[in-house]
């Protein structure tokens, strides 16, 4: 009797996706041979919800280990609208279990971030029989030390700081670079301390914008030209911390400054210190291209053990790496929750006896 197991990717894309699809489909193709069909859901749960899926051939995951993005495509589907049902009159939870039942699935394999694991877990209370794939460039899935993606966007943030660093001191430059993390600080931190940013600014930790000018002056004063700044996008002042998100959003709308701090702290340096200041915002260039060769490995890993939770027939979890051990966690234990920088983290302690700031 053949099975039928179905793999989308959901949320933003980022390196690793087909590296992991390929761990998946080879290792259930070496274990299962002809007994097994994968198909493929388009553009996430989107796809899912729209019965948009093709049925795959080994042929198609040749050659997609060092592809960056995804070859089944991926869109935002936000998990606070899976039971919304909006103008199209559509119930999407509905539809979803009429696509799984309509494909012939005899489970389905999701990667992707926070919120694809929530709509998974809702999918698993559902009846489906769901694995969980840990993805995002943020490193912030709960229960699991690290993400596919995570390692490649510290790489490449890495490299970004490098490069600055020469300009900044060419010119006497004082260098804002936001790094992607809106919630968790993680790909800010790493890359920071990589690429020996003297200032790191992170969402867990409120920073006060006179310890930031402080700590500019406190360098020039000894002898330093420049100075850099790695910014996470959901950095915010002390002041912000205790006002709520539509509030402070909104005061930030208002002054013209953007959705995020880099150009109001680089305008308050400026003014403050006196240095000529720059923002550079690398952006979704963080979440592009080839995986490094550790997240190629992760990717890998992950595929392989959830091929293997497929033919035990073990549903409702999502793979995950504990103290360098892959195993898993029940869906219902990870879905809603967050892993975010950890005040007692080691890396903070780190880059305090460097002397880096951190607001």
């Amino acid at each position: 009797m053949k099975r039928r197991i179905g793999i989308l990717t959901s949320g933003g894309d980022c390196p690793g996706l087909n590296a992991t699809i390929r761990g998946v489909s080879k290792a259930l193709y070496q274990r299962m041979g002809d007994s097994v069909e994968i198909v493929g859901i388009l553009n996430g749960y989107s796809g899912l919800i729209n019965g948009d899926y093709r049925e795959m051939k080994p042929t198609d995951f040749k050659g997609i280990l060092t592809l960056g993005g995804t070859i089944l495509g991926t869109k935002r589907t936000p998990y606070k609208l899976m039971r919304v049902v909006g103008d199209d009159q559509l119930d999407k939870v509905a539809a979803m279990k009429k696509t799984y039942k309509a494909a012939k699935l005899d489970c389905l394999l999701c990667l992707g971030g926070n919120g694809t694991h929530k709509t998974a877990n809702l999918l698993s209370q559902e009846g489906l029989n769901i694995i969980g794939l840990p993805k995002t460039i943020d490193n912030d899935i709960y229960g699991t030390d690290v993400t596919f993606g995570f390692h490649t966007a510290v790489d490449i943030a890495t490299e970004v700081i490098d490069r600055i660093h020469t300009t900044a001191g060419s010119h006497s430059r004082v260098m804002c670079i936001e790094i992607m993390g809106n919630k968790a600080g993680w790909l800010t931190l790493y890359s920071g301390i990589a690429g020996g940013a003297d200032i790191i600014l992170l969402p867990e930790l409120p920073y006060s914008i006179d310890r930031v000018c402080a700590a500019v002056e406190k360098r020039a004063a000894n002898g330093s030209n420049f100075s850099i700044l790695a910014v996470a996008e959901g950095a915010m002042d002390c002041e912000e911390a205790r006002q709520k998100r539509k509030d402070w959003m909104a005061k930030r709308m208002e002054a013209g400054t953007g959705a995020t701090a880099t150009n109001r702290i680089a305008a308050q340096i400026e003014q403050c210190t006196g240095a000529e200041t720059r923002v550079c915002i690398p952006g979704h260039m963080q979440r592009g291209g080839s995986p490094s060769a550790y997240d190629r490995v992760l990717a890998t890993q992950f595929g392989s053990y959830a091929a293997k939770l497929v033919e035990a027939e073990h549903y409702g979890v999502t793979v995950a790496m504990v103290n360098n051990h892959v195993t898993e966690n029940r869906l219902a234990d990870v879905a809603g929750k967050a892993r975010n920088v950890p005040e007692s983290c080691d890396l903070l302690a780190v880059a305090r006896r460097m002397g880096i700031s951190l607001g």
